[in-house]
């Protein structure tokens, strides 16, 4: 009788295709990972996998590009001419004897090693050794994305989150492929990157975040460490400055860009739309350009976010006009400008990317201007909103978000007016109203943020609910072996826990 192929273990976001096979491939401690390029990003995409597999196996899993492959050997290559698998696409093959993986770039290496880690034991995620055996399933996979933007949003204005946090959240993010981490850096409530032209923006408005909680920021050295490590990870860091409303933390720190002149007092409450830079003068866009010039010097991606939302306290005349203006700025800077859906009521060049939330028309008038979306529909992706009326953390305004709900909407479909050609992608905002630390991070993302990830990855006809749900509890115990204190949504049929974790 044939052998029955092994059982897959849980792949989250689901692959393009996976063919099983028949047997086992078995990692030891003779393996090793071997380059077949002189690529460095080949080389450092090798080197990102050993760092992850070593902890818990205690395996020195050398990286070599001096000896051809032999049994055991995990290979890494690079095939460029591969037009099939696009800038992240990857094909894995698992043999008994030898693990392959190759991409046309060192980006689509990088997602490899994901499903790699994930068809290991969910132990492999584990800090420290833990016993083997080591096995992965013969298996082929084929995969690209869907969409080329796919990312979460973490608000550390509202309440500050550590390098370390950001750092944990990023291989999050890398390990579901997400390839976006935009950071909420000003608001009412606190001003969190140091502007060395504007030194009281942290002095004054780091010290202070909702609640009366304690404030923070991040240096410049910090902010670079952070985008270095994301970047080793193919993540690039979006930097939001949010303006011209959301500003009480810098008219706290610097009184001229009020229309009055007098510096606002600091403001630790959650209500929106109250606060708005003085439109029509000009120590307002000596503001913005000494904050531009130093967060595009510090940002290498191609993006900067300049906020836009909720401009309640701006005139729209006005409003329109300082968009366009600061459209002109930071296109000066050689970067594209990417801000929320008010800003569509401007007039937008076609490389400004636009992140729709609430308003259907905003996303249409966005798209009539050429302009590309990224979806965050507030009822959906918003990660903030609470699972049910009786959770105790998140908010309600935009009703509440279930697992089930996050997960079954799609980008093509979710706007009238709008197609699969008019979004640039998919992303999850968490904004930090009701979270101060890891224990709150980790509960009102997780596990829904893994929804959304998969719906940036994974085409449309291979997803369900029905399927997603049973891939989703059996992924349970990865979470746990990586520490993640996740939600355990009733809707969804969790696996037992790992015993011991990490």
């Amino acid at each position: 009788m044939a052998e029955r192929p092994p059982t897959l273990p849980a792949i989250i976001p689901k692959p393009l295709a996976v063919v099983p096979g028949s047997g086992t491939f078995e990692l030891t401690s003779a393996a090793r990972i071997v380059v077949t390029t002189l690529d460095p990003g080949a080389r450092r995409a090798a080197r990102l996998l050993a760092f992850h597999l070593r902890p818990a196996t205690g395996f020195r899993l050398p990286v070599s590009a001096a000896r051809p492959p032999a049994g055991g050997d995990v290979v890494v290559s690079l095939r460029p001419g591969d037009s099939a698998l696009g800038q992240e696409g990857y094909r894995l093959a698992v043999a008994p004897a030898l693990v392959t993986l190759a991409a046309r770039t060192p980006t689509g290496l990088v997602r490899g090693i994901q499903t790699l880690r994930q068809l290991l034991p969910d132990a492999i995620e584990a800090s420290r050794r833990r016993p083997g055996p080591w096995q992965i399933p013969v298996v082929t996979v084929h995969d690209r994305p869907r969409f080329a933007w796919r990312g979460m949003m973490l608000d550390v204005a509202r309440h500050f989150f550590g390098v370390r946090e950001l750092e944990r959240l990023i291989d999050l993010l890398a390990l579901h492929k997400l390839n976006r981490l935009h950071l909420h850096l000003s608001d009412d409530q606190g001003w969190r990157l140091a502007i060395a032209a504007r030194p009281r923006l942290t002095r004054v408005g780091g010290r202070t975040a909702v609640g009366g909680a304690k404030g923070g920021y991040y240096t410049q050295r910090d902010y670079r460490r952070l985008v270095s490590y994301a970047a080793e990870r193919h993540i690039d860091v979006v930097p939001e400055i949010d303006m011209p409303g959301h500003v009480n933390a810098a008219l706290a720190s610097y009184g001229e860009l009020a229309c009055d002149g007098r510096a606002a007092p600091p403001y630790t409450g959650i209500e929106v739309g109250f606060s708005s830079l003085c439109i029509r003068k000009e120590e307002t866009y000596a503001f913005v350009e000494d904050v531009l010039d130093e967060v595009a010097a510090l940002t290498p991606g191609p993006y900067l976010h300049i906020g836009g939302d909720e401009p309640l306290s701006t005139d729209p005349v006005d409003y329109r006009f300082f968009v366009e203006r600061v459209q002109r700025l930071v296109r000066a800077r050689g970067k594209r400008m990417l801000g929320w859906e008010e800003i569509a009521r401007a007039s937008l060049q076609r490389t400004t990317l636009v992140q729709h939330w609430d308003d259907p028309e905003l996303a249409r008038l966005a798209v009539r201007q050429g302009a590309k979306l990224v979806l965050s529909p507030a009822t959906r992706a918003y990660l903030d909103m609470k699972y049910t009326r009786s959770s105790e953390l998140g908010l309600v305004w935009a009703g509440t978000t279930s697992v089930r709900k996050a997960y079954e909407w799609d980008p093509a479909t979710l706007i009238d007016g709008v197609g699969e050609r008019d979004v640039h992608g998919v992303e999850a905002p968490l904004w930090s109203e009701t979270i101060e630390r890891r224990k709150g991070l980790d509960h009102l993302a997780f596990p829904r943020l893994l929804g959304v990830a998969e719906i940036g990855w994974s085409r449309a006809d291979g997803r369900s609910w029905r399927d997603y749900r049973t891939r989703l509890g059996a992924y349970g115990p990865r979470l746990d072996s990586l520490g993640v204190g996740f939600h355990r949504a009733t809707e969804v049929p969790w696996a037992e826990p790992v015993s011991g974790g990490q």
